[in-house]
Formats: structure tokens, C-alpha cells, sequence
């Protein structure tokens, strides 16, 4: 039996064919459009004259300069010799001995005035050789002890005295006060000095040290001196 549709008219038949051409024909199109180069035209003058700002160097002509001739060289004059004649007496300096000798007199030592030992007024509390004794603390025999001895008794009297001023308890106020004071050559206490968060505790602090009793003074080379000591007093509420 025969087709019904001719075999030459049919759209089918070639297609394969016309499928690779026209890839053929898109990949060489996008080949050319990659591998397309186009160039600027360079022109034959330097383009960088353009710019008005920029000028080429200018080449500075050789000059040769005559310099003035040096000054001629001083002779300075021969220094002046005189003669002095065989008959003139000169002056001869007679050079004496400083060193001593027998028959020199020997100064007696008690006539010797000795100078006084420049002995320090304020000794700090760690370099002082005897510290200064605290009431109570006289049969203590060890420096070191006494030391221990003094700080024990002086907490003991700001446990004793202390009063929590009442300014400070309602305005909720604690803190630490640091006290600095020296102990003088008689034994009392001067040169108070403190710092603390309020003055309402810096007050109370100072009332606190000014009923310190007197105290046996600090020595240094068996000489009184004085000695500054500092210490804290804490405040906090209960």
C-alpha cells in the first residue's frame, strides 16, 4: 500500500540536518561575537601635551662663572726676642713644705671643737629604734613587741570611743577614714591629718584621736624625736 503523503514534501525528513546547521551557525556566531577586537586609532602627537599644567623640562644651558681669585696668604710678623743682660737679678719663688716636723706644735685635742651630729627630727614609724610606748605597753622588753603592742592599744581605744555620728546614720554614710598624726617629742599627739567620704566621719575620727593619753615619746640614738603613725578607722552600720 502506498503513503498517502509524498516522501519529498515531507517536513520531518531532514530535520536532523537542519537541526546541526543552525547550531553550527549560532556557535559560530557567538565565536565571532567573543573573539571581535576593535583598536583606537593613536594619533601621531604626543597626547599627554594636552594637559596646559604640565610642561616639559627645559634644559638650563651650561654657564661657566669666573670666581674672584683667593685672598694672598698673611705673613705674620716674627715675635719680638728680647735680650736680657746677664746682670739683672730675677725674682725666684720660693716653694715651702706643707709637711710637718718635730719641732712643730701639736694642737691639744680638747681644744678641738668636735661639730654636733645632725640628729633627723621626724623619724618614720618603720625606721624608728624605739617606738613610742603606748600606756600599758611599758613591760613590753622587745622593740618589735612594743611595735605590736602600741597598734593592739590603739584599736582598742577607737573600739572604745568611737560614736557613730547620728548625720551619718541617716544619711546611710560608711566608709574608712584615714588618719595621719604625729606623736611630738613630749608624748602628744599633733599635726592631725585625715581624709575620709564625709565630714561628719572625718569629725568623729578627729574626736576620736584627740582623747589618745599621753605617750611615752619615740628615741632615735637615746634622742627624742617625733614620729608620724597612720591608721585607718572603718565605719559601717549595723
Amino acid at each position: 500500500m502506498e503513503p498517502k503523503k509524498n516522501q519529498h514534501v515531507e517536513l520531518k525528513r531532514n530535520s536532523l540536518l537542519y537541526f546541526f546547521m543552525g547550531m553550527f551557525l549560532v556557535l559560530l556566531l557567538i565565536y565571532t561575537a567573543l573573539e571581535w577586537k576593535t583598536y583606537y586609532e593613536t594619533p601621531d602627537w604626543d597626547i599627554s601635551l594636552i594637559n596646559s599644567d604640565v610642561l616639559p623640562d627645559e634644559e638650563i644651558p651650561i654657564t661657566i662663572q669666573k670666581l674672584p681669585p683667593p685672598p694672598p696668604p698673611q705673613i705674620q710678623a716674627p715675635p719680638v726676642i728680647e735680650i736680657v743682660e746677664d746682670d739683672t737679678d730675677l725674682e725666684e719663688t720660693v716653694i715651702e713644705s706643707s709637711e710637718t716636723d718635730q719641732y712643730e706644735e701639736i694642737t691639744p685635742i680638747e681644744t678641738i671643737e668636735v661639730a654636733d651630729e645632725d640628729e633627723p627630727e621626724i623619724v618614720p614609724w618603720v625606721l624608728i629604734e624605739d617606738a613610742p610606748i603606748f600606756p600599758g605597753c611599758e613591760n613590753v622588753t622587745d622593740k618589735e613587741e612594743k611595735k605590736i603592742c602600741f597598734q593592739e592599744m590603739m584599736q582598742k581605744h577607737i573600739q572604745k570611743n568611737i560614736r557613730y555620728p547620728e548625720i551619718a546614720q541617716e544619711m546611710g554614710l560608711e566608709g574608712r577614714v584615714n588618719v595621719v598624726f604625729t606623736i611630738q617629742k613630749d608624748g602628744t599627739i599633733g599635726d592631725v591629718r585625715m581624709r575620709g567620704p564625709h565630714e561628719s566621719l572625718e569629725g568623729e575620727a578627729a574626736r576620736i584621736i584627740s582623747k589618745l593619753p599621753r605617750m611615752t615619746p619615740g628615741k632615735q640614738r637615746g634622742n627624742a624625736v617625733k614620729v608620724p603613725f597612720s591608721i585607718p578607722i572603718t565605719f559601717k552600720l549595723n
